[in-house]
């Protein structure tokens, strides 16, 4: 069994991170901001600010960081190559996405329809950012 490259983790995290948290402005700057403005009215509440921004831009290069190290270590299992980042973004948006997303956004009241919305497009982040993170990694 080879040792992790956390040197390539690091480098294939950051990627990830940054495809995924293109993909997030994406989605909340432009597909959803009308929508989220109003909700944000609806709840009377204030919408976050910069300090938000720079905690969820951090958490998600931390996102993408963990996604890499997980591929690296469930590589030896299922074998180098896209399936197994495909595998690896679907336990990560299982964990991250599907399950607190879904609970927050019930919590919330979030309509369905933007459920909808979210929920698939982390899908496509995740798979995305770390098919692209763990085609960096490379083991020592």
């Amino acid at each position: 069994m080879n040792r992790i490259n956390f040197g390539r983790v690091l480098l294939g995290g950051l990627v990830a991170g940054l495809v995924i948290n293109i993909g997030e402005f994406l989605l909340n700057g432009v597909v959803l901001h009308s929508q989220m403005e109003a909700d944000f009215k609806r709840m009377n509440l204030t919408p976050p600010g910069n300090s938000f921004v720079v905690v969820a831009v951090g958490l998600t290069f931390v996102f993408g960081i963990v996604a890499v190290l997980l591929y690296a270590m469930i590589r030896s299992r299922l074998g180098p190559g896209p399936k197994t980042a495909i595998v690896t973004a679907l336990i990560l948006w299982f964990c991250i996405c599907a399950y607190s997303g879904t609970i927050n956004m019930i919590l919330l009241a979030i309509p369905a329809n933007i459920m909808l919305v979210v929920i698939p497009w982390c899908l496509v982040e995740y798979i995305v950012g770390t098919l692209v993170g763990a085609a960096l990694y490379k083991e020592t």
